[in-house]
């Protein structure tokens, strides 16, 4: 049985991000509290002067910096069985570890936990856009009964690109193997970490209640891989993973039309 001792949210924190201390204090702000720390690449006065307002330690990441290298490095700081990665723009709801605590108890190998999210786009909250509705479709089975063993079930929700948010995400990591993440990818790290653990033997355990909000801004990664066609590229590879080539070039053309939902 884990409990709010066994959790860690670690926030990436990347440059002089001016959403870090909401970020932070949506975490400090949990019904059920957890450990919270900082992990970082780029050190600077800024990082360090919000986490000594909140009274929170700075970890600094060794090696050459990469999305892959800056999540493995988070998830190796926590040194925890269940790790959350917060993303350092996005806001998380009070009741996030409390439900994620519970889900996770309840199954019996999970692997990992995730939740229904909705979106900040220039400052408004955007819960039902047409995306985020595609996606709950595709998660219907998992809102149903909360979790799901199936290999099939699993890739199932993988197959058409990825329903699971990233940064809703805990980690189990006793039922995991490591590293976690891919150095080679530069955009769809998640999406291939979720198609390897989707092959474990394990549960991927979900909750449709919404526990987090994912900004969207010019500024963020996504958004710029996306404009130099990086993610189009990993796309098609990730979609070859579940269908033959030509059925995965004919999915690859819709596919990238949702792309622009991560533009403004």
């Amino acid at each position: 049985m884990f409990t709010c001792n066994d959790h860690t949210f670690v926030v990436c924190a990347y440059g002089e991000s001016p959403y870090l201390s909401d970020c932070i204090s949506s975490l400090m702000n949990q019904k059920q509290a957890s450990r919270i720390l900082i992990s970082t690449s780029t050190p600077n006065k800024y990082i360090e002067q919000i986490a000594s307002s909140y009274n929170l330690p700075v970890f600094i990441n060794n090696g050459m910096p990469g999305i892959g290298h800056d999540w493995n490095c988070a998830i190796s700081h926590a040194q925890s069985p269940l790790v959350t990665i917060a993303h350092q723009d996005d806001l998380y709801s009070p009741n996030y570890s409390i439900e994620m605590l519970r889900s996770v108890n309840a199954s019996k190998h999970p692997l990992i936990f995730f939740s229904n999210y909705g979106e900040i786009r220039n400052g408004e909250y955007a819960d039902d856009i047409s995306i985020l509705k595609v996606k709950r479709t595709i998660l219907r089975k998992f809102a149903r009964v909360g979790y799901s063993s199936s290999i099939k079930d699993k890739r199932h929700a993988l197959r058409f690109g990825s329903a699971i948010c990233c940064p809703s995400v805990t980690y189990v990591m006793p039922n995991l193997e490591t590293p976690l993440f891919s150095s080679e990818m530069k955009c769809d790290l998640d999406w291939d970490a979720w198609e390897r653990f989707s092959r474990l033997e394990g549960s991927f355990v979900y909750s449709p209640e919404i526990l987090m909000h994912h900004r969207i801004h010019e500024e963020s990664e996504t958004t710029s891989l996306i404009q130099d066609n990086t993610r189009s590229s990993e796309d098609l590879a990730m979609l070859e993973k579940f269908w033959p080539k030509k059925v995965a070039k004919v999915i690859h053309r819709l596919y990238s039309v949702s792309m622009n939902s991560n533009t403004l």
